[in-house]
């Protein structure tokens, strides 16, 4: 007779599946023959080993708000030069990209911590509203890229002139 589970011992039910195994107190991770034997593990450490050739791109972190009449976008891009930013703007979307260059003072071993971002960055952003493109404005100052999108305005409406080809006489 098979042993009840610690799930079937807790709450009295009959034997159901072998899933409630891992709560039983007798389980190995390993034991059952249907686990498969680490090659799902190998094939995901074999795609990590492809992008150690690649530089990683980072996510620039982003604080996006409203204010009555614009939709403002803020980042921190300290270190990087204006002129190395790149900003695209559609309707409804903008995307932020930059590179900020590392200037190694020192040999990695000689590093305590190292956790600031150097490379390429960029951050796509849905925006919540439609906005007029031509308007909008950039600005850095010390460090803080603030990007100022002006709302469409939907309500906004003018009265249209019917023009005709038709010649007097």
């Amino acid at each position: 007779m098979k042993k009840p589970s610690f799930l079937e011992r807790l709450t009295g039910a009959a034997p159901s599946n072998d899933y409630d195994r891992i709560l039983d107190e007798e389980h190995h991770f390993g034991d059952n023959e249907n686990e498969q034997d680490g090659s799902q593990e190998e094939s995901w450490q074999d795609n990590a080993d492809d992008d150690k050739g690649t530089p990683q791109e980072g996510e620039l972190p982003v604080d996006m708000y409203q204010t009555n009449d614009a939709i403002i976008i803020k980042a921190l891009v300290a270190g990087v030069s204006p002129n190395d930013l790149e900003i695209s703007i559609t309707r409804d979307m903008v995307t932020i990209r930059g590179v900020r260059e590392e200037y190694q003072e020192t040999n990695d071993d000689n590093y305590y911590h190292r956790e600031l971002f150097w490379g390429s960055f960029s951050r796509t952003l849905l925006l919540p509203e439609e906005v007029v493109i031509d308007e909008a404005e950039a600005q850095e100052k010390h460090g803080l890229l603030e990007v100022r999108l002006p709302k469409l305005d939907k309500h906004r409406s003018t009265q249209l002139k019917v023009k005709t080809n038709v010649v007097q006489k």
